[in-house]
C-alpha cells in the first residue's frame, strides 16, 4: 500500500491535536475539537471553529461557527448525518455531560444549536463512547459516566460496572455511581427522539476508548478493554442482536484502546494504531475480513508514525484518511490513580492509506499531478471540469510529502 502525508507545509492548516473528531463528506475532511499542550498544560481547542481539508488538493480552510456552541469538551463523540454535524456527551469544565449539539455545515453561515426539545429519555452523562450512523439515527455505544442510584438499581450489573461512588450534581440531578457501560442508545435525527432498544445475544463487556465502524446494517466494536488480543463484536441494527466474532488467536492484533477502525469495503475493516495493552503507542495496521472472520496484518510506510487518540475516516477509492493524534502517549501510574501526562507529541499531519488498487483514471490523475511540467501544453486542451480535478492533484502533490511502500 502507499500513503501520503499532508498538512505540514500548507500555508494554513489546523493546530496539532489529539482526541478530536473528524469525518469525510463530499471529498472533504472536517476536523473539530480536541486538545493540545501549551507550556506543559493541556488546552482544549475552540468549539467555534471547524477545519476543512479538500482531499483532492490537500488545502485547508478554517470556518467559524456561531450560535449556541458547545462548551470546551474532552472525550466527546462526534458524528455526521450528511452535512449535519452532531456532538454528544464528553466532559466540560464542570464534569460529565449528556448535552447534544448540532450544526448544518452546508449553510453559508453555520450556527450551532443545542438540542433541547428531544423526546424520550436522554442517556446519562458519559464520555469515551462511540457512535454508528444508520438510517438517519445516531446509535451510541458504551463509555464512562455517572448514574443515579435509582438508575443503577434498574440497570443490569452486566450493563454498568460501578468503579466509584461519589456525589455530584449535573443540572438538577444528583448522581452517585460512576463506571463503564455497554448500553445502546439511539437518537433519531428526523423525530428528535431518544430510545434504548433491548439487545439480544452476547454483548461486549462495558467499555470505553474503543473503536467502532459500520458495514451495511451492522455495527462493529473492537478494543477498549484489557485483553491480550483485540476482540471484535457485531450488532445487527435491525434485530438488535449481538454476535461475538471468534477468530484465530495465532494471527490477531494486540489488545488496544484509543485506536481507529474504518470500513474499507462491504466486508473489510481497517484498524490502525492505538495504545497497546503493553503500554506502547502502536504503529501497526490490520485488516479484518468480516465474512471469513480473520485478521491480516498490512504492511505500510508509516512505521515511524505511531498514533493514538487520532481519527480515521473513509476517503475516496477505499483510502483511509488518518488525522492528528499523539505519537507517544505517556501514562503515569501510582497507588491512587492512573493519569495521562501532558504530551508534546501531538500531530497535525494527514496520513492517507491506500487499501485497494487504484483505477486507471486515478493513476493518470496522480501521475499528471506529480509531473505537471510534462503536460503543460496538453493540460490546456482538457475540459474545464477535468482540468479542475487535475489542477487540484497538482496542488495536492505540491503540498505533500509522498511515501510509497
Amino acid at each position: 500500500m502507499d500513503a501520503a502525508a499532508a498538512g505540514g507545509d500548507a500555508t494554513e492548516s489546523p493546530l496539532e491535536r489529539s482526541s478530536h473528531t473528524a469525518f469525510t463528506h463530499n471529498h472533504r475532511l472536517y476536523v473539530w475539537g480536541g486538545y493540545r499542550v501549551v507550556s506543559g498544560e493541556e488546552v482544549t481547542l475552540p468549539s467555534d471553529e471547524i477545519w476543512i481539508c479538500d482531499l483532492d488538493s490537500g488545502t485547508w480552510e478554517r470556518r467559524e461557527i456561531s450560535g449556541d456552541f458547545p462548551p470546551d469538551l474532552s472525550c466527546f463523540c462526534g458524528s455526521n448525518v450528511g452535512s449535519t454535524f452532531y456532538i454528544f456527551g464528553g466532559c466540560d469544565a464542570v464534569g460529565h455531560t449528556n448535552q447534544l449539539f448540532s450544526v448544518d455545515l452546508s449553510e453559508s453561515s453555520c450556527s450551532w444549536k443545542k438540542v433541547t426539545d428531544a423526546r424520550g429519555t436522554t442517556p446519562s452523562p458519559r464520555n469515551k463512547h462511540s457512535c454508528w450512523v444508520h438510517r438517519n439515527r445516531l446509535i451510541y455505544f458504551g463509555g464512562y459516566g455517572c448514574k443515579t442510584i435509582g438508575e443503577v438499581r434498574n440497570t443490569s450489573s452486566s450493563s454498568f460496572i460501578v468503579e466509584e461512588m461519589s456525589w455530584t450534581t449535573i443540572g438538577d440531578t444528583m448522581f452517585r455511581c460512576w463506571g463503564w457501560n455497554n448500553e445502546v442508545n439511539v437518537f433519531d435525527t428526523r423525530t428528535a427522539t431518544w430510545t434504548q432498544p433491548e439487545t439480544q445475544g452476547p454483548a461486549p463487556a462495558p467499555r470505553g476508548c474503543h473503536a467502532s465502524a459500520l458495514l451495511g446494517n451492522k455495527g462493529y466494536i473492537s478494543g477498549g478493554v484489557e485483553t491480550a488480543e483485540l476482540d471484535m463484536f457485531c450488532l445487527d441494527l435491525d434485530t438488535w442482536t449481538w454476535t461475538k466474532l471468534d477468530v484465530s488467536l495465532s494471527v490477531s492484533p494486540l489488545g488496544r484502546s484509543m485506536h481507529s477502525m474504518t470500513a474499507i469495503s462491504d466486508h473489510a475493516l481497517f484498524v490502525y494504531g492505538g495504545l497497546g495493552t503493553d503500554g506502547n503507542t502502536l504503529n501497526d495496521a490490520w485488516q479484518f475480513n468480516t465474512v471469513k472472520r480473520e485478521w491480516t496484518k498490512r504492511t505500510h510506510p508509516h512505521k515511524d508514525k505511531p498514533r493514538v487518540c487520532h481519527t480515521a475516516s473513509p476517503g475516496g477509492d477505499s483510502d483511509v484518511v488518518v488525522f492528528g493524534g499523539s505519537s507517544k502517549l505517556c501514562i503515569l501510574m501510582d497507588s491512587v490513580a492512573i493519569l495521562r501526562a501532558p504530551s508534546q507529541n501531538h500531530c497535525r499531519d494527514v496520513l492517507i492509506f491506500q487499501t485497494q488498487p487504484y483505477a486507471l483514471f486515478r493513476l493518470c490523475q496522480d501521475f499528471i499531478g506529480k509531473n505537471p511540467r510534462l503536460f503543460a501544453k496538453q493540460l490546456n486542451w482538457l475540459p474545464s471540469k477535468l482540468r479542475s480535478k487535475v489542477d487540484k492533484r497538482v496542488s495536492f502533490f505540491s503540498n505533500v510529502t509522498v511515501l510509497t511502500g
